[in-house]
């Protein structure tokens, strides 16, 4: 999600509008996440966060398998290392395994662009570029890539109110926020038509 979950697998990501701060908000050491498929818990999402605004580190691990009856049908691991430094984006490295199907990409902040590389080759996007893996609100105010895919983003985002956002285009997601501005629930729609759900945990 990025990561981000994305239609056609299960992990996707969007571009957003204005935040009025780009700062950083301070998240908890660790968000959990149940993920539901139309009703159905499929797996989680696991985001662990070390550092501080100088220096932050998050580690995200998903895991799902969805099931036709008792039968596994497919089964999606993704693991991202992203890091942040003064509240700008540094680099991203994911490893993504669906149905047995391995792929990476990674993205590296440099001297006036953002180096991305995914299973499609290699591209630049914006200095301001950043992935958009749901926890930060920050992020909305930037050009913003699918760290799972390794490419920019074609998709809108409306602040709804405070701590909802709408992200319509490429992707149909809604993203929820506590009070304290971390991310609490995920709602969207994937290209099957079947929807996707996050629930803390």
């Amino acid at each position: 999600m990025s990561l981000v979950l994305g239609r056609r697998e299960l992990l996707t990501a969007g571009v957003g509008l204005l935040v009025p701060s780009a700062a950083l908000a301070a998240p908890p050491p660790r968000l959990s996440f149940a993920v539901f498929r139309n009703g159905t818990k499929v797996g989680e999402h696991v985001i662990n966060f070390s550092g501080d605004d100088d220096a932050r580190t998050l580690t995200t691990d998903v895991n799902m398998v969805v099931k036709v009856g008792p039968v596994p049908v497919y089964k999606y691991k993704h693991t991202a290392v992203e890091k942040w430094a003064g509240g700008k984006f540094v680099s991203v490295e994911t490893t993504t395994n669906g149905n047995g199907k391995i792929t990476k990409a990674s993205a590296r902040a440099m001297g006036g662009y953002v180096a991305i590389t995914g299973p499609t080759g290699a591209s630049r996007g914006p200095a301001d570029a950043a992935p958009l893996s749901h926890w930060n609100q920050a992020s909305f105010g930037r050009p913003l890539f699918n760290q799972q895919e390794g490419k920019m983003l074609k998709v809108t985002c409306t602040r709804v109110k405070p701590g909802h956002w709408q992200i319509r285009g490429e992707a149909e997601i809604d993203d929820f926020y506590d009070a304290n501005g971390n991310w609490l629930a995920l709602r969207g729609k994937l290209e099957d038509g079947s929807k996707l759900e996050y629930k803390r945990i």
